[in-house]
């Protein structure tokens, strides 16, 4: 294989297939690697400007039963730090979060063995009920796979019901890496690669747009990465002509303080800042249908994340409000809505206000600046 041939290749919006972006990975030097991004970025988000968002991550439960080697969020069914998030507590956070130019809830938690189908409609339309305006990227295909197995249902009317009490878009939660031989490592308790795969395509007919992840630097192979890509790619392939699909595409790499993957298996978290930039670069490279690639700053930090904005990276995420799950493992970088603008400014980018359907925003006349303690 040539370089130049699989650069032209790339750059003509063709799927690259593993071999090739393996090669690619392990063989093109960094700049060159970045450059071609960049141009497809250019090509796939030509207006230029990097957007973010302002959300906030709440948790409607910290029980779960999926037992993920690398969660430190979680508590057993029965535990005395256990919690079931009601609607006071809600009520104070989105108005918090209003307060602060927030649109939007990302409203995930634990797979609680004793929460069904209703719990979660009834706790919808309780928020959309009082705050209509309030968009909801809640759940996940792990969860809404969890639901289904509870009800005894099928992905498709557990969707439709989330969808008609207020669900707004699916985040790509529990991805994680997208073979099953890397979930029984990991995270044994979440539904397999093909459920969640299957979950999103049926999301995608339902025209509910979702966004894909990836969590890497852990037990899986370079070419369990690549194969992951390949998945969500195919899937994407496969959405009705009028869905958007996947909206986004977010790598981040493992953290790893106090989780179990790092203290019984001596599994850390190796990924080198330019190991991170290659995966950004590569992911622009590979997912030619998917348009939004989105820098994890919340496990790289803001100088590496900046560096991804010059390769393929076009989208730099929220400055999240709250966000307890990955930062109990360890990551530490936070934004806010200033800091955010001038990391992008810093890079040589306009910032761009944005909602969950990458729909420009004007920044809110009266926004404060946050102070929340979580």
């Amino acid at each position: 294989m040539l370089l130049s041939d699989l650069f032209q290749k790339a750059m003509s919006h063709e799927f690259l297939n593993k071999e090739e972006g393996i090669f690619l990975f392990k063989n093109a030097p960094l700049a060159e690697l970045m450059f071609v991004a960049d141009e497809l970025r250019k090509k796939q988000v030509p207006h230029g400007k990097v957007t973010w968002q302002i959300d906030r991550n709440v948790n409607t439960t910290n029980v779960c039963v999926a037992n993920c080697k690398f969660c430190n969020f979680y508590r057993i069914p029965g535990h005395a730090e256990s919690y079931i998030t009601d609607m006071s507590t809600y009520r104070k956070k989105i108005e918090e979060t209003i307060q602060f130019g927030g649109d939007q809830l990302l409203l995930q938690g634990g797979h609680h063995p004793e929460l069904g189908l209703q719990f979660y409609v009834d706790t919808f339309k309780a928020i959309k009920k009082e705050y209509p305006s309030i968009k909801l990227h809640a759940l996940g295909p792990p969860e809404v796979a969890h639901i289904t197995k509870l009800e005894k249902s099928t992905h498709r009317e557990v969707l439709m019901a989330l969808k008609e009490a207020g669900l707004d878009s699916l985040p790509g939660a529990g991805a994680e890496i997208l073979i099953d031989r890397v979930r029984r490592l990991i995270s044994k308790g979440k539904c397999g690669a093909q459920e969640w795969l299957d979950i999103m395509l049926e999301a995608h007919k339902q025209n509910i747009t979702t966004s894909a992840t990836m969590m890497f630097g852990h037990v899986e192979t370079i070419e369990e990465r690549f194969e992951h890509l390949i998945k969500l790619r195919e899937v994407q392939g496969r959405k009705p002509k009028n869905a958007k699909g996947f909206l986004a595409f977010i790598p981040w790499t493992f953290q790893d303080a106090d989780t179990l993957l790092a203290k019984i298996r001596g599994v850390h978290n190796l990924t080198t800042p330019e190991e991170y930039i290659r995966m950004i670069a590569i992911s622009r490279i590979m997912l030619p249908n998917i348009i939004n690639i989105q820098a994890s700053w919340l496990t790289v930090g803001k100088q590496i994340a900046e560096l991804c904005l010059h390769a393929g990276a076009n989208d730099f995420g929220s400055i999240m409000l709250e966000e307890n799950v990955v930062s109990a493992a360890g990551a530490p970088h936070r934004f806010t809505y200033k800091t955010i603008q001038q990391s992008i400014r810093n890079a040589g980018f306009e910032p761009q206000l944005r909602n969950q359907q990458y729909e420009w925003r004007e920044l809110p006349v009266d926004i404060e600046e946050q102070v929340i303690n979580y």
